[in-house]
């Protein structure tokens, strides 16, 4: 079924560009592209990031409701347009060093896989789109953070 429904360009970024067709890990794929994003958004001043990474939210809404609604699922694993967000909210502020990229992603997906409190919480409690966008975000504000914290604990004590 969610094959057939390439035609809508709105699935297309719900899969995040196709990524979250892969078989095994679409969650961590579509991380990827986040990262792709984030790189290009980096250097971008705080306002202008924030802006972007809020449109893409909300446009997150809807593109993850509907894909959702098409194919009769929940939160399918293949709509990773929200993991692309979740990264971008967790680098907020963040250097395009590949050690910070690296320590973002991989607390980012510990934290989107885990989800602690409240973060399952907010998926279960809001509406179709609106809880697939939220957790991730969620998981992304835990991210960003630990890793401003790791930051300062850096330029702090080194």
């Amino acid at each position: 079924m969610k094959f057939a429904l390439w035609k809508y360009p709105v699935h297309f970024l719900a899969y995040g560009f196709g990524t979250g067709l892969m078989p095994l890990l679409p969650g961590t794929f579509g991380s990827l592209v986040g990262i792709a994003f984030f790189w290009f958004m980096a250097p971008l001043a705080p306002l202008p990031y924030a802006g972007i990474v809020a449109v893409l939210g909300i446009a997150g809404i809807f593109i993850c409701g509907q894909t959702a609604r098409d194919v009769g699922a929940i939160d399918p694993g293949f709509i990773v347009w929200d993991e692309i967000v979740g990264f971008l909210v967790a680098m907020y502020l963040m250097s395009r060093g590949w050690r910070w990229i690296l320590a973002g992603f991989v607390l980012y997906r510990i934290f989107d896989i885990w989800k602690p409190y409240p973060i399952a919480a907010v998926e279960e409690n809001l509406g179709l789109g609106s809880g697939i966008m939220a957790d991730d975000i969620v998981a992304g504000l835990y991210t960003l953070a630990i890793l401003h914290l790791l930051r300062w604990s850096a330029e702090r004590f080194t």
